[in-house]
């Protein structure tokens, strides 16, 4: 890699210890991706924050370099294990909670805005069209190369952090034009949200890189959400292109056999003890979308939805959170379906849930059962 004599000095600990290990770990990481050098960055979207992915090393690990540490970007966060609002009513370990709390006290030190959202799209702007931003949710990550003409790697929580700190990361991958040589062709008429996540477990499995999707008329919110969503999970591929694609480019097609395979992967159950709504997190309009569907009726059993805390203020003063809550919806902010103590096999055998990147961290994270269903069958038959 090429390097300017100020990153050279920074690599060889002329600034600081800190800086020497943010570029360390920004070297290694464009070595192993060949990138060319280093690129200034706008934005930085940490993971790393829910103390059960990161531990009691990641913990403390935060917490001693937060005391030199600083972020020189604008800088957001994945959610954390907890709402911080009613984690009282959920009987969590309190070594958990202060570990989770000494997490979420690192970050601010160093200058994180804590968002504590999956889905940072939604709830700040997005920047001019081919802005570098280092991302390391990878939901955010595919939405930002495929939808918000932004330009990232898929981060990992070690080289996300430190591009907040350096403002800089790797020239690699997808910051560069990648012309997929692969189209995955939907077959289905009428996709609902769960076929769109199905298909992005499919299309990243198949891509490396990036893929062409054709087939598709119209995808609205949730659907793009749900395909981002679903491909982060089952891959590397970090791009999606609607379209069919160069001439003598590959086609495979994604149609009702290979809807069911996926289906048969992830579905482990035919009904839920509770149901999870919010993987991605929920944005105002899903949140408005839902409070509509449920006018008048109401959950037969526990529904927890997972927004951010912004997205929740907005659903409060725009009356969806009262309809939510009138229904049955336990609304949690700061959270998320993936990974959370929330949900614990010892007290649930399984999950009715219309995501597929919930259903693969639940199924085999969280060690549930997995129902799955599209959000209108879920309205349909769980509520009265």
């Amino acid at each position: 890699m090429e390097l300017t004599k100020y990153e050279e000095a920074a690599l060889k600990g002329e600034h600081g210890e800190i800086m020497q290990l943010a570029y360390r770990i920004l070297v290694a990481t464009g070595e192993a991706t060949d990138a060319e050098r280093l690129v200034p960055i706008e934005w930085a979207h940490l993971s790393g924050v829910n103390y059960n992915t990161i531990g009691d090393a990641g913990e403390e690990f935060l917490s001693r370099i937060s005391r030199e540490a600083k972020v020189r970007v604008k800088t957001t966060l994945n959610p954390m294990g907890f709402d911080v609002d009613n984690v009282s009513q959920y009987g969590l370990d309190e070594n958990f909670i202060n570990k989770q709390l000494s997490i979420k006290q690192s970050y601010e030190t160093m200058g994180v805005t804590p968002s504590f959202s999956c889905i940072p799209y939604e709830i700040y702007d997005i920047p001019k069209a081919e802005t570098q931003v280092s991302f390391a949710e990878s939901n955010a990550a595919i939405h930002a190369n495929s939808l918000d003409s932004l330009k990232t790697n898929k981060e990992s929580a070690f080289s996300a952090l430190a591009s907040a700190i350096t403002g800089q990361s790797p020239y690699s991958s997808m910051r560069r034009e990648v012309e997929p040589d692969l189209t995955i062709k939907m077959g289905l008429d009428e996709p609902d949200e769960l076929a769109y996540g199905m298909l992005g477990f499919f299309a990243g499995k198949l891509g490396e890189d990036s893929v062409n999707i054709s087939g598709i008329k119209d995808a609205d919110r949730r659907s793009c959400k749900a395909l981002c969503g679903g491909m982060g999970t089952s891959g590397t591929c970090a791009k999606f292109s609607f379209g069919s694609g160069k001439p003598g480019c590959e086609v495979v097609d994604f149609d009702k056999k290979a809807m069911q395979e996926v289906h048969d992967e992830l579905n482990t159950s035919e009904k839920g003890d509770l149901i999870t709504l919010g993987s991605p997190q929920l944005g105002l309009e899903e949140m408005g979308d839902l409070a509509g569907m449920l006018k008048g009726r109401s959950f037969q059993k526990r529904c927890m939805v997972f927004c951010p805390r912004t997205v929740k203020e907005q659903a409060t003063a725009a009356g969806y959170t009262a309809e939510l809550e009138r229904a049955g919806c336990e609304i949690l902010a700061d959270c998320c379906t993936c990974l959370t103590p929330l949900i614990c096999k010892d007290e649930v055998d399984s999950i009715t849930t219309n995501s597929i990147k919930g259903a693969y961290y639940l199924k085999n994270s969280n060690g549930v059962g997995i129902n799955l269903k599209p959000l209108s069958k879920i309205v349909k038959e769980e509520t009265r």
